[in-house]
């Protein structure tokens, strides 16, 4: 969040009242700003516009695995505008990698990895009690301590998605792509294809599913 400053540089800077907040990424507890973080925070207020909050820094003590695989692991989805699951202990988690779909069950290797669209499946308990949302993209950490951070920019339950309007939208961005004037709309509607043909191929494995269990 950066936004001119009309007061000045000798304004008083906000406290720094961040490290006060749970860390967003990782379940660990939180950890006080070394010296040297401390020094930088005291130079930042100096120079930095009175509207423009404290940088935050990442835990000082690194997250230690457990002797042993705990039975769950913890789920913590983050989008925009809400917190989805909040230090949830769930079964496993499918996640859409870039490289290609896997699992997170306790005591996975500490992984980052990018999201691609496609389904994110939450097993609360496995192959019983499993939530499925659509994501856009974004980012999962898994950390040594069997907690799972999902950062996405969407999420959106399969059961709320419509067929008809996925397909229409789809139709839509392949007659974009056909008809683009220059890079930047290909590029646009180039994304609007994957994303919708995605979205598609989720509903179609939801659909199957439903088939199935009948």
């Amino acid at each position: 969040q950066v936004a001119a400053s009309a007061a000045g540089p000798s304004a008083p800077a906000a406290p720094p009242a961040a490290f006060a907040a749970r860390r967003w990424l990782s379940s660990a507890p939180d950890a006080e700003p070394t010296d040297e973080q401390k020094k930088f925070l005291e130079a930042w207020k100096q120079h930095a516009p009175s509207t423009m909050d404290d940088p935050l820094f990442p835990a000082a003590k690194s997250v230690e695995a457990p002797a042993t695989a705990p039975a769950k692991m913890t789920l913590n989805l983050f989008l925009p505008h809400s917190i989805t699951h909040d230090k949830e202990e769930v079964d496993m988690v499918l996640l859409p990698g870039a490289d290609g779909d896997f699992g997170v069950l306790p005591g996975h290797v500490p992984t980052v990895t990018q999201l691609k669209p496609g389904v994110l499946a939450v097993h609360k308990e496995l192959d019983k009690d499993v939530k499925k949302y659509f994501v856009s993209g974004g980012f999962a950490f898994v950390h040594p301590d069997s907690s799972t951070d999902v950062c996405a920019v969407e999420a959106v339950p399969l059961e709320d998605l419509d067929g008809d309007t996925v397909r229409q939208a789809l139709a839509d961005y392949q007659a974009k792509l056909v008809n683009a004037k220059d890079d930047y709309e290909k590029a646009t509607a180039q994304i609007g294809v994957e994303v919708s043909q995605a979205m598609n191929h989720a509903l179609g494995q939801s659909w199957r599913a439903l088939r199935e269990g009948a």
